[in-house]
């Protein structure tokens, strides 16, 4: 039995493929089919290299970067004659309704404190009232029909601040018409727009911009942009990395420029008089009839109203 089980082993053996030869073959195999497609990788067609570099030669559009710098209102707007007459209204509602101030209760009689509360009632209640009624202390004088020691004391004596008259919202260069000024239309917004040439060197108004960089984010473009064209005296902050709206020249098809929204908060512009010879602080109305009307038309709607 041994004998049997020996010789079945050894059958099986001699009857098994040898791997050796298998092993040469496939190498050889993988060297030939590496060397072919190294071949092939490195000798395209010539004709079809020439054609690629000429469609990408030409169908590069060119990128341009906008910001639109914005200097936000100063002062709160005037309200209309429609606010002015709501508030009013309102003003009288809330005087009649309210729960008298229990004088005797906090100032002792004939004080000067006494005497300055009533004053300053007395003008809530001609705010509120005009002079066609009478004031609370007034009618209270008048059925005493004295008057209190500290109201007969002069206004140094008494406290009294001296009266403070608002500035006027009409500015020095409202009145002299100085568009480059920061500090007109101080109700309104105002944005930055440059007198500058334009991809066929014509002296155009615009807002300020430039070319992008091989490699450079659309938001550094328009940072670096802004201070190449309107100097490093400003201190300025980009809104965000997105961009507002994009313009299409129609004289360029391939010319797309993105607008970046931007915020000036110290400083001001100072161009370097060869490539933006002129600059100005205008509110969205004036801008429409400096700028192209196309270009208006791509831009109107990035800026606010008010």
């Amino acid at each position: 039995m041994n004998s049997a089980m020996f010789s079945r082993t050894a059958l099986s053996w001699c009857r098994a493929p040898k791997k050796v030869p298998c092993m040469h073959i496939s190498r050889s195999l993988a060297t030939v089919a590496e060397a072919s497609t190294s071949t092939s990788s490195q000798a395209p067609p010539p004709s079809r290299t020439k054609t690629a570099t000429t469609e990408s030669k030409a169908g590069t559009p060119i990128l341009n970067t906008a910001v639109i710098l914005n200097r936000s209102p100063i002062i709160t707007r005037t309200p209309t004659p429609f606010e002015r007459a709501y508030y009013a209204y309102q003003s009288r509602i809330k005087r009649a309704l309210h729960t008298p101030f229990p004088v005797e209760f906090y100032f002792k009689q004939g004080s000067l404190l006494e005497g300055k509360f009533n004053k300053e009632e007395e003008e809530r209640e001609r705010e509120a009232f005009g002079s066609l009624r009478p004031s609370s202390s007034k009618v209270q004088a008048e059925e005493k029909n004295e008057s209190s020691p500290a109201q007969q004391q002069s206004p140094d004596i008494l406290g009294e601040e001296e009266d403070v008259q608002p500035m006027s919202r009409v500015s020095e260069a409202d009145k002299t018409g100085d568009v480059k000024s920061l500090e007109r239309k101080m109700e309104r917004n105002l944005y930055l727009l440059l007198l500058g040439k334009d991809a066929s060197g014509k002296q155009v108004w615009r807002f300020p911009q430039g070319p992008v960089e091989t490699g450079e984010l659309l938001h550094e473009a328009a940072s670096r942009d802004l201070e190449a064209e309107c100097g490093s005296g400003m201190d300025t902050w980009i809104v965000s990395r997105q961009p507002v709206g994009v313009y299409q020249s129609p004289k360029a098809s391939q010319s797309y420029t993105f607008f970046y929204k931007g915020h000036i908060l110290a400083g001001q512009a100072k161009p370097d008089n060869k490539s933006v010879v002129d600059f100005a602080w205008l509110t969205k109305e004036e801008i429409k009839p400096k700028v192209d009307q196309d270009y208006w038309h791509g831009v109107k709607d990035m800026l606010s109203d008010f």
